[in-house]
């Protein structure tokens, strides 16, 4: 007969809540993960104190160039400097304010778009109201308004109006293209894969390249489109064809049992699409979107290559134009890096927002 042996106590469980457990369970779970934590953090405690001296005590906040070709650190001096040309570019100075009222209305109106309160039928009308006004601001040509060419259209105005409305009408033309891409129509579904191929198949710079300057040759003699016009219509285009393929990735998710259920109630084809369909496909694919807003949002640095200087393009014109502070344009480029991250991170915030709303829809 066996005799009965008491197992030995084994040690309590790890902490698996609180940042005691997390530090466990992500930085010391095994000898490999423990060794990589420490020479990472060998790595930040030598660097991270240079480049703190770097950026805050040994920086130089206030003064002239000559004071910052003497120090060691940092010259945000610079950003004081060019702030205003970095902003908006080549607008002429004397008008900055109109640029500056344009840029807020439109920033207004893109955090009013994005808030539950104003989702009403009107939204779109409003949208019409406020381009029109923004247009007709930074053209001028009226009530003693100094008239403005599109081409000295510059800086942080003219990427948020590339970007947001890009994205606006790419949006409509993407829906319509994914579901034309799953139509039963050979004609309609072909049209639509050719589109999105032939953008896909190419980069942003060579659609930016022929709508600038291969675009104008095609069209009658005498008869010419704004260059923002033309590079406008390219980004949208570009954006619509990314787009279409998230959507269509929602659209496939859908099972098929659900068309069948709208088919036996008697549904149309766009009442299917309006009521049971997109609703579901788009929610399903809100990370996608969102990631692809952010994508636009950055792919407008490239409108530099059709001498449209938007935020990227009107800091190089502003470190290129003055040698004596040349040597510190990689403060500029950090200082728009901070702008491109506070507008890409508040999308990607809301973005989640977005997701966990439909979270609480699904869970009724």
């Amino acid at each position: 007969m066996s005799t009965y042996a008491p197992i030995a106590p084994r040690p309590a469980p790890a902490a698996a809540s609180g940042w005691i457990g997390w530090c466990k369970s992500n930085l010391f779970y095994d000898w490999k993960t423990s060794l990589g934590t420490l020479l990472i953090g060998v790595a930040l405690l030598t660097l991270l104190p240079r480049l703190f001296n770097w950026t805050f005590t040994d920086a130089i906040w206030n003064g002239g160039y000559e004071t910052c070709h003497a120090a060691t650190g940092a010259c945000w001096a610079v950003v004081k400097e060019k702030f205003r040309f970095i902003l908006f570019g080549r607008y002429p100075h004397d008008e900055h304010w109109r640029a500056l009222v344009c840029t807020v209305m439109l920033l207004a109106l893109i955090m009013a778009s994005c808030t539950r309160a104003f989702w009403k039928p009107w939204l779109p009308a409003l949208w019409i109201v406020v381009l029109m006004v923004y247009f007709a601001l930074m053209r001028g040509g009226f009530a003693g308004l100094r008239f403005v060419e599109t081409d000295l259209w510059s800086g942080l105005p003219l990427t948020i109006l590339l970007a947001s409305l890009s994205m606006v009408m790419a949006f409509p033309i993407a829906v319509l293209i994914a579901l034309g891409r799953r139509s039963g129509m050979p004609a309609i579904r072909s049209l639509c894969t050719v589109y999105v191929e032939l953008i896909r198949g190419v980069p942003l710079i060579s659609v930016l390249f022929m709508a600038s300057f291969m675009f104008p040759l095609l069209m009658p003699q005498g008869f010419n489109i704004d260059v923002l016009i033309r590079v406008l219509a390219g980004i949208t285009l570009f954006a619509a064809a990314y787009m279409a393929e998230v959507i269509r990735g929602g659209l496939q998710a859908i099972p098929k049992g659900q068309l069948e259920a709208a088919a036996t109630l008697g549904l149309s084809y766009w009442q299917t699409q309006r009521k049971i369909v997109l609703p579901q496909a788009l929610a399903m694919v809100v990370p996608g979107l969102m990631n692809n807003f952010i994508s636009t949002f950055k792919d407008t640095s490239l409108v530099a290559i059709v001498s449209l200087y938007e935020l990227t393009g009107a800091m190089g014109m502003a470190m290129n134009s003055d040698a004596n502070w040349r040597p510190f344009r990689i403060e500029g480029y950090l200082f728009i890096a901070l702008i491109y991250f506070v507008f890409c991170f508040s999308m990607s915030r809301y973005s989640q927002w977005i997701e966990a709303q439909v979270n609480k829809s699904r869970q009724r």
